[in-house]
């Protein structure tokens, strides 16, 4: 690119200009809005070294980006941390050209001396993932539920036999549903969290402790996070609960922002829920109400292909998308970080 050409940078991202390219980029996912960016920051786990490159085109493009307080500056950086899910750049009208995207991840690789984590959403553009050869691209797959048509077309053209009879049966139960915008439900879900857990230490012959670290790798779940979360999205965060006689089965939480509602969180209390098909009355719901509030797509969330997870993503219509996880390391970081990967794996029963 020639140097006439090279985009002017700001950091951190002034919060108005995020906001601008937010409502100029439709296809933005939650995790990409103001709302998940302040929660991550609540924590106090990270600093803010987020990038705005304003380039001679006019085009504008945030990077959200979080570097650990307790990291020197230059060293490493992610969008998101591992924990918080998907980043990756946000674009004026959500569009990129090769050279654009390679000078964004050109100056990304320039300012971490150890590492550059990128976790793409499904949709971006292609350029992203050949614009700089620092760069190493992983990919992983998810379930993206297109709510074109509305709830009707959805239930009839998209839901599956097996999800539409579960359906009915769990409304001819006695299960009781509540949904709540407050936080106030949030403790609720905490407890069937905890019964999920236990049991999959369970299933896995796993202590405790080990299944607590594997899901606090990848989950933001623990009391103050899931409080954080709901903070910040306000009404936008939705925490459903089915009751059966009065005791808690099954919960789900819901984030929604922008183009998208997003299933974030599940838990359940499987003797109890299973036979009711809670969890499918859940959905149901979910996905209803996301379709009455106008959201364009419903975020089922990360599962690998082809396992029983997926196949229940699938039964609800969502179709496999990709997220692509780019990676800029020193060889020595890369290599720990494969051979963690490796042994977390072995510990965890993970494939």
């Amino acid at each position: 690119m020639a140097s006439d050409d090279r985009p002017t940078v700001t950091s951190p991202v002034p919060r108005a200009v995020w906001e601008s390219v937010l409502r100029s980029d439709r296809d933005a996912v939650v995790t990409q809005s103001l709302e998940w960016r302040d929660a991550v920051f609540a924590t106090g786990r990270y600093r803010d070294a987020s990038l705005l490159y304003e380039f001679p085109s006019g085009r504008q493009v945030v990077l959200p980006l979080a570097r650990h307080r307790l990291s020197p500056d230059r060293t490493t950086v992610a969008s998101w941390p591992r924990d918080w899910g998907v980043g990756g750049p946000i674009s004026s009208e959500g569009r990129i050209t090769p050279a654009e995207a390679a000078a964004v991840l050109s100056d990304v690789a320039d300012r971490a001396k150890v590492s550059a984590a990128i976790r793409l959403r499904h949709d971006a553009d292609a350029a992203w993932l050949g614009a700089d050869r620092r760069f190493r691209a992983e990919r992983s797959g998810c379930y993206i539920l297109d709510l074109a048509g509305g709830f009707d077309h959805i239930w009839e053209h998209k839901f599956k036999n097996k999800v539409r009879t579960a359906v009915r049966k769990a409304e001819r139960s006695d299960l009781d549903i509540e949904v709540d915008r407050t936080g106030r439900l949030l403790g609720v879900f905490s407890e069937l969290y905890e019964k999920s857990m236990t049991r999959w230490a369970a299933g896995q012959r796993q202590p405790m402790w080990l299944t607590r670290w594997r899901m606090s790798m990848s989950n933001p779940t623990s009391p103050r996070q899931l409080a954080l979360v709901a903070r910040h999205f306000g009404k936008g965060c939705a925490t459903w609960v089915a009751r059966s006689q009065g005791r808690p089965v099954a919960a789900i939480i819901v984030l929604s922002t922008g183009s998208y509602a997003k299933g974030w969180r599940r838990a359940m209390d499987k003797e109890l829920a299973a036979p009711l098909q809670a969890n499918e009355l859940l959905d149901r719901l979910s996905i209803e109400e996301a379709c009455r509030e106008g959201y364009r797509f419903f975020d089922l969330g990360a599962a690998e292909p082809g396992t029983p997870l997926a196949a229940a993503k699938e039964k609800l219509g969502a179709t496999l998308q990709y997220n692509h996880f780019l990676l800029a390391a020193h060889p020595v970081v890369d290599t720990a970080r494969r051979a963690s990967r490796d042994v977390a794996k072995k510990l965890t029963g993970w494939d």
